[in-house]
């Protein structure tokens, strides 16, 4: 299979396209996919539900195009596609804002929206009556025809231009060296497919390749026979969150610590803000209500980490009269004001963006937000001893 193929969805460049009505959004994007990814009519209201593609865009690498149904959609369904077409906005790493040849004072209340996010937005605008006699391109706008295709490669360049101020930090950071001996504890997720490592698990560990690194893969089981039969101690241990303890008890002094949660926290999320949410848990008053947020969507297991494990963690460690709600995939609350918490999973499905603003929604509206892993670390009483990139 081909990179193609294979990149999650996590990991590429969210690209979302915004506009009214029939500007030639679901046009623009098929131009740019060289295939017909959205169906395009004269019909007012024909992209419905936000419709996602795929695709690679050189040098930019994997994308993910995301046509949107217009914000001046005014059918019977018309308020219930616009929360849709919000909430992509809140996904984007970068915003195509597409005008068609009348005014782009009209697009101010979508302008507004993007630019409140902090992304790059790029506005377009599609000359749909005169497709042969294009205006020159300025610094804030790109003049295209996206039925006949010109104008497509001044998108593709401010693309690849917004992308450089998007790009993915490092997953380690500056927590290893080239030729670090790193072991990775692994043990196997009842939830992950049977032969396949966990996202996290797979991410790093093609970052410790990548960084010439040696590493060692082992599970709970085989950690004190490793470190017996290793010449010298592991420059960092990474680990499952749920197996934290077990490690810190086990691992030598010199070691550091750290978990796949953790190093995903700090990758997608904000370490500070999580740091501060995981210690509001102390002062959580009994009825207290924490909103389990998981960005992906999955069948519930017997021992689910974020539905089972951690509501039983906190109930024994801090309050036993605790109120969980769960939300999962994009169904995340608009209104958090009935929460003293919110718990956000690692987030390795989904991408930064996605968590950033699910960071500054909880903050806007003062709300703790905490991750999984630091969550973890702080009810077992390592999170001051391990290690935060």
């Amino acid at each position: 299979m081909t990179d193609l193929q294979n990149t999650p969805s996590g990991m590429r460049t969210h690209i979302g396209f915004f506009g009214r009505t029939n500007s030639g959004k679901s046009t623009l994007i098929n131009a740019l996919a060289s295939q017909d990814v959205s169906i395009v009519s004269s019909e007012k209201g024909t992209t419905t539900d936000p419709v996602y593609k795929a695709i690679e865009i050189s040098p930019i690498g994997p994308c993910l195009l995301i046509d949107t149904a217009g914000f001046d959609d005014d059918t019977v369904l018309g308020e219930q596609r616009l929360k849709k077409t919000r909430r992509v906005a809140k996904e984007c790493d970068i915003a195509v804002l597409v005008s068609d040849d009348g005014s782009l004072a009209s697009d101010g209340e979508i302008l507004t929206l993007l630019e409140s996010l902090s992304i790059p937005v790029i506005r377009v605008i599609n000359h749909i009556s005169s497709p042969e006699s294009l205006p020159a391109d300025n610094s804030c706008v790109i003049h295209l025809n996206a039925a006949s295709g010109r104008g497509i490669s001044s998108l593709k360049e401010a693309l690849k231009e917004a992308a450089k101020t998007r790009m993915k930090p490092s997953i380690l950071g500056n927590l290893i060296q080239k030729e670090d001996l790193v072991l990775l504890v692994m043990p196997q997720d009842q939830q992950a497919p049977k032969g396949r490592l966990i996202l996290p698990q797979v991410t790093t560990l093609r970052e410790l390749l990548d960084r010439h690194c040696v590493s060692i893969c082992i599970t709970p089981e085989e950690l004190e026979l490793t470190l017996k039969r290793l010449k010298e101690p592991p420059k960092l241990i990474i680990t499952d969150s749920q197996v934290f303890d077990f490690v810190y008890e086990h691992k030598p002094e010199s070691s550091k610590l750290t978990s796949f949660s953790v190093l995903f926290a700090a990758l997608k999320g904000d370490i500070p803000t999580f740091v501060s949410g995981a210690r509001s848990m102390a002062d959580l008053k009994p009825g207290a209500r924490i909103l389990i947020a998981e960005s992906c969507s999955h069948a519930p297991m017997e021992e689910d980490i974020g539905r089972v494990k951690i509501p039983t963690l906190m109930k024994k460690k801090i309050q036993n009269d605790l109120r969980f709600d769960v939300c999962s995939g994009k169904d995340f609350p608009e209104d958090l004001s009935d929460y003293d918490l919110i718990l956000q999973c690692g987030g390795c499905m989904v991408n930064r963006q996605n968590i950033q603003s699910r960071i500054q929604q909880a903050k806007r509206q003062g709300i703790p937000i905490t991750n999984y892993g630091i969550c973890i670390a702080y009810l077992k009483g390592i999170l001051n001893h391990i290690v935060l990139p």
